[in-house]
């Protein structure tokens, strides 16, 4: 079982500040998730392959393909600057 002292010492080593509720709320609810991890350590999961999902899954999205956009004006004109047939962006390097 957890106790409020070691919940204290991981919030301390990982620079945290907890109230005396906080502290009191981590200690019962890490205690539970420490005696799940528990109960899940007493499968026999000898012959079971590992897996990432508990079904299969495949990607579904769409291929990327190009697809040329020749209307470089509607491009443009939802540009909040432009420079010519360029958007204009402000200067974030060099002299001010």
């Amino acid at each position: 079982m957890l106790d409020r002292s070691e919940v204290d010492k991981v919030a301390h080593l990982a620079r945290l500040t907890l109230t005396e509720s906080e502290s009191e709320q981590f200690t019962t609810q890490l205690g539970d998730i420490l005696d799940y991890f528990e109960q899940l350590s007493e499968l026999d999961v000898v012959n079971i392959e590992p897996t990432t999902r508990a079904i299969d899954v495949s990607n579904i999205t769409r291929a990327d393909t190009l697809h040329p956009y020749t209307d470089r004006e509607a491009i443009l004109a939802c540009a909040p600057d432009q420079e010519d047939d360029y958007f204009k962006v402000p200067k974030i390097m060099g002299d001010s």
